[in-house]
């Protein structure tokens, strides 16, 4: 009787065990740090007791590189090197170098500065036309423009495109008109001998004018290595005034070259070759930054022949603007328009630097 009881009794106490045993294993097994989820309440409770907060999301942009472009500085000329700028006249011109003469009579009639020795720029073009002019070379002779006429000294640009093909005639009419450096170039590299026999021919011409004071290294005055004053370019302008065809490419107003299928437009350098006050016979321009701005020219101011230099003028336009100066500045002591004939030597401005 009291076996079958124990054993009764036995039963529901041994499930009892297994379950406590079976809870303990699944206690045991589960992960270390878990807790048991908390009721809901509880999770109501929490959320009243501690406010959400927001966190505002950070977005941290990718880092680009930023191209800052850095304004090269402006070369120095040499004339502000030299301290030519310093000088004053009574024009006060913005040229350091300046030279007006009488084409007739050779008299000085403003200086300023014009035994300097500078780069010239693109007034060695003026050469470059005269050799090439005196030569006597066939001028409908056809030169390509090749790799050996783009500019590699300026880095300047042409739209004669390598593989150009064009007449003699028209690279001298756009090398003086526009101040075109490929055409330049080709003038003298398609020269008897080529490059070299033609810069010996250019300073052999310098010297048969009288021009001590010049050389020239190349045909396009893209090297500051030519170098001349202002007394020697008014003599190689006075030299070129003779030639009517370097009158004619150097004042005309502009140019069309027909290149292929295209055709360009060419325009003169020098707007003064359009302004009705002005009757200018032969005209060159010229810029580099060691030159400064330049501009050389033969023109008929009231009545007589003049020949202006301007070399290392400071702005773009001021070189023209020295011209219009001078202009009214010999306008002025011309007899016909005072109404006197002073002496010779009343007319001889210097203004030494």
């Amino acid at each position: 009787m009291q076996t079958a009881s124990f054993k009764a009794l036995s039963k529901p106490f041994s499930r009892l065990l297994h379950t406590l045993a079976a809870v303990s294993l699944v206690a045991a097994l589960a992960p270390v740090g878990a807790q048991a989820a908390p009721s809901q309440a509880a999770v109501t409770k929490k959320k009243r007791a501690v406010p959400t907060q927001r966190v505002a999301k950070t977005f941290t942009p990718t880092k680009q590189r930023r191209v800052v472009a850095i304004a090269a500085t402006p070369r120095p000329s040499h004339g502000q090197l030299q301290g030519l700028h310093a000088t004053q006249d009574q024009l006060d011109l913005k040229s350091a170098v300046a030279l007006v003469i009488d084409q007739d009579t050779r008299e000085v009639l403003f200086s300023k500065n014009d035994s300097a020795v500078l780069p010239i720029a693109s007034l060695t073009k003026l050469m470059t036309a005269l050799v090439i002019s005196e030569a006597r070379l066939p001028m409908d002779e056809t030169i390509t423009i090749t790799q050996d006429d783009v500019d590699t000294e300026k880095g300047s640009s042409s739209r004669l495109k390598v593989g150009t093909t064009l007449s003699r005639a028209d690279a001298m009419h756009l090398a003086l008109m526009s101040s075109e450096n490929r055409a330049a170039n080709a003038l003298g590299r398609s020269y008897p001998g080529g490059l070299p026999a033609f810069v010996a021919a250019m300073n052999a011409k310098a010297r048969q004018l009288g021009m001590k004071d010049t050389q020239y290294v190349e045909p396009t005055g893209l090297s500051s290595r030519n170098q001349s004053s202002a007394h020697d370019l008014a003599t190689l302008a006075n030299a070129a005034y003779n030639d009517p065809v370097l009158r004619e490419y150097s004042t005309s107003p502009g140019y069309q070259l027909a290149v292929g299928n295209r055709t360009l437009q060419y325009n003169n350098t020098n707007k003064l070759v359009k302004h009705p006050e002005w009757e200018i016979g032969l005209q060159k321009t010229g810029y580099i930054s060691e030159a400064g701005q330049c501009l050389v020219m033969q023109a008929r101011v009231a009545g007589r022949k003049v020949i202006m230099v301007f070399l290392d003028s400071a702005g773009k336009l001021s070189r023209l603007a020295d011209a219009e100066r001078v202009r009214r500045w010999v306008e002025s002591h011309t007899p016909a328009a005072t109404g006197i004939t002073p002496p010779a030597s009343t007319l001889i401005r210097q203004v030494n630097g």
